[in-house]
């Protein structure tokens, strides 16, 4: 199984076929995505690999712009009362004048169709069918190669995918597959290789290798993303802290630096995700994930974080944060270990205490401890969810923004917190924030495995 299929994606001028390619090569840095027309003004290759073979051989082609005119050339071409072939007719407009000069872009996309094995045929739905794009899948027929509609933008509101589907039957086209190259369906890609296969089932072996492929990497992508949130998610449950009764100085810095710790190992979790998904931070710009340049819009310990993710304090803590004492929502969503202090911070706002439990009333022995609170958990969580949504459904032509998932956020918002945090907050040894002590073994990675098949799991509606 040398020889690589050769596939060229074809179609009108801005219609997303350099959109289908980044997606499907899962690389955001293929070619140049615009909203002007005729952006793609060249061939461009490149290869799908299975198991590191290469199997398939894509080719973005310019927009074919002036379909009309050009078809009336072609017929011109032929002298009166003869008869040849489509790709004859094809082969003697390409060796023309006109090939090189006024239709320049569409002799480009009709050689790589004719050098092909096949073609897809990029099909913008929101457009209306008119005689440009009848045209053109004549032009296109004439080559004589199997050629497949895939239709672009058939979840947007506008979609005429009806009316497409109907005037490609017309023109013989019956095998049509809907693929949405800004938010794939998890299965869009396989379903467009098996209604390739229809086309050219001696191809069949080498099609249904690239599907099994696919499905093997996304499984284990999938795998390891949840692995790299659960682990953060244990890092952050597990750190504990020490700080001095006195001075109250101490108890600021200390405060400040275990903010500054968790906010790194958050966006550590975040750029390796981004990584994992073969994204760059400045391609999730305009996104609702919601992240700008790469991180996170709001900070894990604002008020505009706890709210967008639905997460609630006590009135205590509020009351606290608004008198203006300059720890924010109950020293910034961190926990104190001795009762004393929180009622000094928080301008003795006792009914604090009953909002946050009964782990946060310990004797003062000297000392006092920091550890994350279930506000600030269920918050890294619901984001960590949230990600991994967005990034399994965001195909790597998408520009827009993502909306919201508010099954991924409900579990963390309204359900229990998942055991394996409950026993990160037993094990301070767990957390490589705290590396003097930090111990990698097998419980650990057990627990993080468990969180992470949570993580990976779909989301239930809370009870």
């Amino acid at each position: 199984m040398t020889e690589l299929l050769r596939l060229a994606v074809v179609g009108h001028t801005n219609t997303g076929k350099t959109s289908l390619m980044r997606t499907l090569l899962r690389d955001t840095a293929f070619g140049e995505v615009s909203g002007r027309p005729s952006t793609t003004r060249h061939v461009e290759g490149a290869k799908l690999l299975a198991d590191g073979e290469a199997m398939v051989a894509l080719f973005d082609t310019p927009g074919m712009e002036d379909a009309i005119a050009l078809l009336e050339y072609v017929d011109s071409l032929a002298p009166p009362a003869e008869r040849i072939d489509g790709p004859k007719r094809i082969e003697r407009f390409l060796a023309s004048p006109s090939a090189a000069t006024r239709y320049e872009q569409e002799a480009k996309v009709l050689r790589q169709l004719l050098a092909s094995d096949a073609g897809l045929y990029v099909v913008d739905a929101r457009d209306p069918v008119l005689a440009k794009h009848r045209d053109e899948l004549t032009l296109l027929a004439s080559c004589a190669k199997p050629l497949l509609p895939v239709l672009n933008f058939v979840k947007q509101p506008e979609s005429r995918e009806a009316q497409w589907r109907e005037a490609l039957a017309r023109l013989g086209l019956h095998a049509i597959v809907s693929f949405d190259t800004v938010a794939p369906e998890l299965d869009g890609e396989a379903r467009l290789y098996e209604k390739l296969i229809t086309l050219m089932d001696h191809q069949r072996p080498r099609l249904e290798r690239l599907i099994a492929a696919r499905a093997r990497e996304s499984e284990r992508r999938r795998a390891a993303a949840a692995r790299i949130a659960a682990e953060m998610l244990v890092d952050v449950a597990a750190f504990r802290q020490q700080v001095p009764a006195e001075p109250e100085q101490a108890l600021a810095e200390a405060l400040a630096l275990t903010h500054d710790a968790i906010r790194h190992r958050e966006q550590m979790a975040l750029d390796a995700l981004l990584r994992l998904y073969r994204f760059a931070a400045d391609d999730v710009r305009a996104s609702e994930l919601p992240l700008l340049d790469g991180r996170w819009e709001h900070d894990i310990f604002s008020s505009e974080a706890l709210s967008q993710f639905g997460v609630r304090l006590g009135k205590g803590a509020a009351a606290g944060a608004a008198a203006g004492f300059g720890i924010d929502l109950l020293t910034g969503g961190l926990s104190l270990g001795a009762a004393t202090a929180i009622g000094a911070l928080v301008g003795g706002a006792w009914q604090t205490l009953e909002n946050f439990g009964g782990r946060l009333i310990g004797k003062l022995t000297g000392s006092r401890e920091l550890t994350a609170d279930d506000t600030v958990l269920r918050t890294l969580g619901a984001r960590q969810q949230l990600l991994l949504a967005a990034l399994e459904g965001r195909g790597h032509a998408a520009q827009a923004p993502i909306e919201l998932g508010q099954p991924e956020i409900r579990r963390w918002r309204e359900s229990a917190l998942p055991e394996q945090i409950e026993r990160a907050r037993a094990h301070p040894e767990w957390s490589v924030l705290e590396a003097d002590q930090f111990s990698d073994d097998a419980d650990r990675n057990e627990t993080i495995a468990a969180l992470a098949d949570y993580l990976a799991s779909d989301a239930p509606e809370p009870a």
